[in-house]
């Protein structure tokens, strides 16, 4: 038989997890998803960790980079089970998923190598989930082409990488 103390313990560690969760949940929610070209104030910057700060700044210079060579953002940070796309956009009749990828040395093959296989997967799983829905919001219904670019940032540099891999 258990001892009661670590029932007791269990349940408390439980319960304390539980309310974690539910906190998290509330903090999405009241977040509320980013419009696109919006730059979020500065109580919504509060809540991100100093690495998803430097993140979000990256993808908001990657995505004005995108913008003056024409390409129209429809969404950002679009998140599901599968993974989170940092951009969609549309440039002309194509729907574009877009990764933005930064690192601050190019020492281990820099910032679009490590875009590989496993997270390019993962991508593409992401896509197949909101293509439904983004085919109807922006494009009536019809299917366009998709294609996937990275934008890599990296010092002195931002590359954007048309056409970066494709669904096999």
């Amino acid at each position: 038989m258990i001892d009661e103390t670590v029932l007791y313990a269990l349940a408390a560690r439980a319960q304390k997890q539980a309310v974690k969760a539910r906190r998290r949940r509330a903090a999405r929610t009241a977040a509320g998803p980013a419009s696109a070209g919006s730059v979020p104030d500065a109580d919504a910057q509060a809540r991100y960790s100093p690495t998803q700060k430097t993140g979000r700044r990256f993808e908001e210079l990657a995505m004005r980079h995108l913008q003056t060579h024409g390409l129209l953002i429809l969404d950002r940070n679009l998140a599901c089970r599968a993974g989170e796309i940092d951009l969609v956009a549309r440039d002309g009749p194509v729907l574009v998923f877009i990764e933005v990828r930064h690192r601050s040395s190019s020492r281990y093959g820099g910032a679009f190598s490590s875009v590989d296989g496993l997270k390019q997967a993962k991508l593409m799983r992401c896509a197949r989930y909101f293509l439904p829905s983004l085919v109807r919001r922006h494009f009536g219904g019809r299917m366009p082409a998709c294609r996937f670019d990275v934008v890599s940032v990296e010092p002195n540099a931002l590359d954007w990488i048309k056409n970066a891999f494709t669904e096999t």
